[in-house]
């Protein structure tokens, strides 16, 4: 039994309120022309939204249970509110290896709430990611979302994956989710994908190199270019072999064909010179 009294809607609207009335109008407005009006923004930097975090997230389990904040951050993680979704996120981050089970299945209905990138990697790596490390039989969910209609379930596919690399884990996992993601047309997947063999092959480069040389002549770019930022300047020119001979062989045909002579010309003499003239 919780020992706060208020209701937990009662308390995400406070935090709502809070948001609206330390919002920043101009930074409010950087936000949205950055993803494109997707999504409504109270002009927050994620630095002083950490703040807020542990200052509520301290005083609700000083008075209440994890399962009373949980649902708290549930009130907030819907609607399209960037700062309430990673509120929600950072209110639970701290007790992430506290959640139980039951709240690893809730966490993994939040995605099908998200509306970008920012409020779904922030989902991903601050409490999926972590949990699954925690316990490595939930990784079994990514092969479910890795076969998902939903963009954001595949791309969830390689950042779950990302905390557990970082620690030297999941490397078969990594390989096989490569395979099953590798051809995905979705750009939100393909940055996705490359980011996890970024990671992996920057902690694991001896594992990771011949994964990466495996899929260079089929990776989409972008999953390729992902993948190489950190890598050595000699490793990266050896993985993107292939971009310079298809750029060559670009070059090659975009050269000017020479023009040939018509056959159908006719050859006359001049009435003056008497010299053979083609026309």
């Amino acid at each position: 039994m919780s020992g706060m009294a208020k209701p937990v809607a009662y308390i995400a609207d406070h935090l709502r309120h809070v948001l609206v009335n330390g919002a920043s109008a101009p930074h409010t407005a950087e936000v949205e022309w950055f993803f494109k009006n997707e999504i409504q923004s109270r002009g927050w930097y994620t630095g002083e939204l950490r703040k807020l975090a542990r200052r509520f997230s301290r005083v609700i389990l000083h008075d209440a249970s994890l399962d009373y904040l949980v649902q708290v951050a549930d009130q907030l993680f819907q609607g399209n509110v960037l700062e309430e979704k990673v509120l929600a996120v950072l209110l639970l981050q701290p007790s992430a290896a506290k959640c139980t089970p039951q709240h690893f299945e809730l966490f993994c209905t939040w995605l099908q709430r998200v509306s970008t990138w920012a409020d779904h990697d922030g989902l991903v790596q601050y409490l999926i990611g972590p949990m699954i490390v925690l316990d490595p039989q939930r990784r079994r969910r990514i092969y479910q979302w890795a076969a998902s209609p939903n963009r954001w379930h595949r791309r969830a596919a390689a950042v779950a994956l990302l905390r557990g690399t970082n620690l030297g884990l999941f490397y078969p996992d990594v390989r096989r989710i490569t395979k099953l993601l590798l051809h995905d047309e979705d750009l939100m997947v393909q940055k996705g994908l490359g980011w996890l063999l970024r990671e992996t092959v920057r902690f694991d480069n001896q594992s990771t190199m011949p994964l990466l040389m495996s899929i260079q002549k089929t990776a989409p770019r972008l999953v390729l270019r992902t993948a190489c930022e950190r890598l050595a300047p000699e490793l990266r020119e050896k993985v993107m072999q292939r971009e310079k001979k298809s750029a060559s062989a670009k070059k090659s045909l975009d050269k000017p064909v020479p023009a040939r002579k018509s056959s159908s010309a006719r050859v006359t003499r001049t009435k003056r010179t008497g010299k053979k003239k083609v026309k």
